[in-house]
């Protein structure tokens, strides 16, 4: 027995406008965590990735970031004239534009620790939901990220 056109038509019912509502809370409990540290949400993306791995190209930025490069350049300006990021030629390739962190993009790292203990907090999720909806969703992402449960870690060499 199937659902009835109604039922499968219902707004509440759609996946797309679950998943834009979660997207769109989400993003809105990130704002007053990012605000005192100068950042907007996309530009905290931005720089999560570079404190990952930095210097690298805009071209692999957008390609990790999920985002055109026409996208990502203001962006990278804004985070440029903040003094948080440097944008370079490369030298061997002028074609290649390499986005490299500066001393106070180094120095935010530590200031935005915190920030997803907070997020956290504030959306009353614990590490395991986090990671069952981050789960629950790669395969819509096209992608899985590394956070993994403590007893699925491997143990810490110098603990």
């Amino acid at each position: 027995m199937g659902a009835t056109a109604e039922e499968i038509l219902k707004l509440e019912n759609q996946l797309c406008f679950a998943i834009v509502t979660a997207a769109r809370n989400v993003v809105s409990l990130y704002r007053p965590v990012l605000d005192p540290l100068g950042l907007t949400h996309p530009q905290y993306l931005v720089m999560l990735a570079l404190w990952e791995r930095a210097p690298r190209s805009l071209g692999d930025l957008a390609e990790e970031l999920v985002m055109e490069p026409a996208t990502l350049s203001p962006l990278v300006k804004r985070l440029e004239a903040q003094g948080r990021v440097a944008r370079a030629r490369r030298a061997d390739d002028e074609r290649v534009l390499e986005i490299s962190l500066t001393e106070a993009g180094m120095r935010l790292r530590d200031e935005a620790v915190h920030v997803p203990g907070r997020i956290m907090e504030l959306s009353g999720l614990d590490i395991a939901q986090v990671i069952a909806v981050r789960d629950g969703l790669a395969p819509l992402a096209g992608r899985r990220g590394s956070i993994r449960p403590a007893a699925d870690r491997p143990a810490d060499p110098q603990a």
